[in-house]
């Protein structure tokens, strides 16, 4: 619990020095507020077969989706995200196509102010799971034997809840920060991928050696207890060119407490015209329930995006 509220420090500390210096005080109206924003990034490449310089035929593509809709009235602010995003990429020779990017989101925080200042009592909502099934690939095998893929995840199996109530410091609707001291979490799963039969001698220490999502045995959800910490920050660098810091901190007070779990999202998009933009996307994941190590993603692509 130390070492989160020492990163709970150090992560609001900077973001209220910037906040000081660069971001306005909040100045959205009463009522709700709603801004969206859909965008595709596809690349591809081809060789034909003279093409001496090596080189595989391949396609990929990213489809992302954000909405926001908040509300403010007078010292009651509510603010929601709805995240969406699914990439493929599949190259000339290879049987399947495979994930590149897979995520759906929902956030919420509802915040009534303290007083007149930048703090909120506030009580926050955090669901995440994913769209379509996820595969480990057998290399070795070849992609007509069965085995060859072997499904991993999909839809609602990992899904994610947490909530619970806390403080909000809130600059505006592009920095703030909250703890949540008392935080709820559920892992939910699908029970196929957790069941054991226990008759068989050895197989349930095999499965608790590496559980999934560190879900038990023959069960379908994990409770976990502890605190949590989330931060936005959202900014432009030069004319457009902006750059988005999501970071999500959280410990389980009921289970190796000092092992916190790390979601930090960096994006950056550079807008050619109204329609045309690069993104850049780096993410890092930690969470010794589902990889013993950090996760890794990048992205960079240049599509079509609309505003709305």
């Amino acid at each position: 619990m130390n070492k989160l509220l020492l990163l709970a420090v150090l992560l609001a500390a900077p973001l209220a020095l910037l906040a000081q210096e660069e971001a306005p005080k909040d100045t959205i109206p009463n009522g709700w507020t709603r801004t969206g924003n859909l965008s595709l990034l596809f690349n591809q490449a081809a060789f034909n077969a003279e093409w001496t310089g090596g080189g595989t035929s391949n396609y990929s593509g990213n489809l992302s989706l954000t909405y926001d809709f908040n509300y403010k009235q007078d010292k009651l602010s509510w603010n929601n995200r709805l995240t969406g995003e699914y990439g493929i990429t599949k190259n000339k020779d290879d049987k399947y196509s495979r994930k590149t990017n897979d995520r759906l989101e929902f956030n919420s925080i509802l915040g009534r102010q303290i007083k007149e200042s930048n703090w909120y009592y506030s009580l926050f909502l955090n669901f995440k799971t994913q769209f379509a099934k996820g595969y480990e690939f057998n290399e070795d095998l070849n992609p007509d034997n069965e085995g060859y893929r072997t499904e991993t995840t999909h839809i609602l199996s990992p899904a994610y809840i947490q909530f619970g109530p806390g403080i909000l410091w809130k600059k505006s609707d592009n920095l703030y920060v909250n703890i949540s001291p008392a935080t709820a979490k559920f892992i939910m799963v699908d029970k196929d991928f957790t069941t054991v039969n226990e008759s068989v001698p050895g197989a349930l220490d095999a499965y608790n050696k590496n559980k999934y999502f560190g879900v038990d045995a023959n069960e379908t959800t994990r409770f976990e207890f502890g605190a949590s910490i989330s931060g936005y920050a959202k900014f432009n660098i030069m004319a457009n060119i902006s750059a988005e810091n999501i970071l999500n901190l959280y410990s389980n007070y009921l289970e190796d407490p000092q092992n916190v779990d790390i979601d930090y999202t960096f994006n950056l998009v550079m807008k050619v015209n109204k329609y045309i933009t690069s993104n850049v996307t780096f993410q890092a994941i930690y969470d010794d329930n589902a990889v013993q190590g950090f996760q890794i993603r990048e992205a960079l692509g240049v599509g079509v995006t609309y505003g709305f």
